[in-house]
Parts: structure tokens; sequence; C-alpha cells
């Protein structure tokens, strides 16, 4: 199979996303429909109490079993091991990863797509940082503290992309394989390892602008926790690759 023909397959990780999961497979439906483009979606719920694995259930009888796949697990267990778990049953030759609450449109997917087939790569990453990319309804905090962070890796780690810490990307499939494997950090550091090793592992990496748009239901999950955790992260990395 080339890969003008391949099978692409959505890794959804969900914790409380009832509201969201709807719009958002109906649009991720919608935009590889139109583009002609073969796909399934395997969402990956971590036990949530609000009733994500009932949406997602009406949502498979809708689309069928083929384009929506049921992996739940019984509590949350972390966005690496979603992974793993969801990289096990997926078909598709590449994997694409995004966030289940709107802040990724799928309208951007057929140009990663598009991307990685033209120059041969092995990563496409959605970034907020370069283009015509960028953020809507972040306050300032937030936007100094992702622009900090990002800074600092560029400065201390040489990632080789313009945003490491986004979570909107589309990976050859064995590339993510071998890249969850090798990784160790959890929570909001876990991305950016995944594109710091991939450098070094000298995997060829593409961007494509993405406009991030801020949770539309639920809360944000950047906190204080996650800035101490993110610095140590950083800190470990540049001491180990």
């Amino acid at each position: 199979m080339g890969e003008d023909d391949a099978m692409y397959t959505v890794l959804l990780p969900t914790y409380n996303e009832r509201e969201n999961l709807p719009i958002i497979v109906w649009l991720l439906v919608k935009y590889f429909t139109d583009a002609k483009v073969e796909f399934e979606i395997i969402v990956i719920d971590d036990g949530s109490p609000d009733g994500t694995l009932e949406a997602a259930e009406q949502l498979q009888r809708i689309y069928g079993e083929e384009r929506i796949v049921l992996r739940p697990r019984a509590k949350k267990l972390g966005l690496g091991t979603a992974y793993i778990h969801g990289l096990k049953h997926a078909r598709g030759q590449f994997i694409i990863i995004m966030d289940a609450d709107l802040s990724h449109h799928p309208k951007f997917i057929p140009r990663m797509i598009a991307l990685q087939q033209k120059d041969n790569l092995d990563i496409v990453t959605g970034t907020r940082y370069s283009g015509d990319g960028g953020v809507s309804g972040w306050d300032l905090r937030r936007k100094l503290i992702s622009r900090g962070a990002n800074y600092l890796t560029q400065v201390l780690l040489q990632p080789g992309a313009s945003d490491v810490t986004g979570s909107f990307r589309l990976y050859r499939r064995d590339v993510l394989r071998r890249l969850v494997d090798s990784c160790v950090s959890k929570g909001y550091v876990f991305q950016m390892e995944m594109i710091v090793r991939a450098t070094r592992l000298g995997y060829r990496i593409g961007e494509v602008p993405i406009s991030f748009v801020d949770r539309v239901y639920g809360e944000s999950k950047l906190g204080g926790s996650e800035i101490v955790n993110f610095t140590k992260g950083l800190l470990y990395l540049f001491a180990t690759t």
C-alpha cells in the first residue's frame, strides 16, 4: 500500500469530554471524508464519570464500528500509556494524536497529510508559533508561560520544532511506538520529550501552522503544578539527552 492510499488512525484519549466528543468526531469524519482519506478514530476513555463512554457508544452506532473504535480503560493512567494502549489496536500506517476538547481543529489534518506525503516526513507537528499559527482564548499569563516554556526549551534542547509542548501531531506508526517506548516524562512535559527524542534519533519533522483554541467545555489542565513539573522535566532532558 502506498502513502497516497494509506490509512490514518486518530488516537483520542478522553476524560470528561461528553459535550465535546460528538462535535470533534463529526468534524473528523467530515474532513477525512472530504479529503477522501481512509481513517478510524480510537476513543480511549479513562473511566470518565460524566458519561463520555456512553456518548462514544452512541457515536459508534451512528458511524459504525469500523470508523469509531472504543478502547476504554478503568481509570486515568496517563497520556503515554493511552497512546501505547491505542497503538495496540491501530490499523493505520499513520497515527494522529490530538486533544478531544476542540482546542485542535480537524481542518488542519489534510494539510498535515499533504506535507507528510510531499516531503516524506516521519512526523508532522502543528505549531502555534510560526507562520499564521496562534492561540485564542488564553489570558496574558497563559500566553507568557507557554511562550516562555517554549523559548527555554529552544535554548536548552534545540528540539528541531518551533512548538514543543503542542499535542496535535501526525506520526508514522513505528516512529510513534519507538518514541513512546523511550519516553519517561508525564503530563505537560511528555509532548516535549517526544519531539526532543525524535530530533536526537534523526527523524524528519515538518510543521503546519495551526490556530489553537482554548477548550470550549470543562477545565483547562495547565496549573501551577504543571509549570513546576515542566521545569523539572526540561532540566532532566537537558541533563540526559
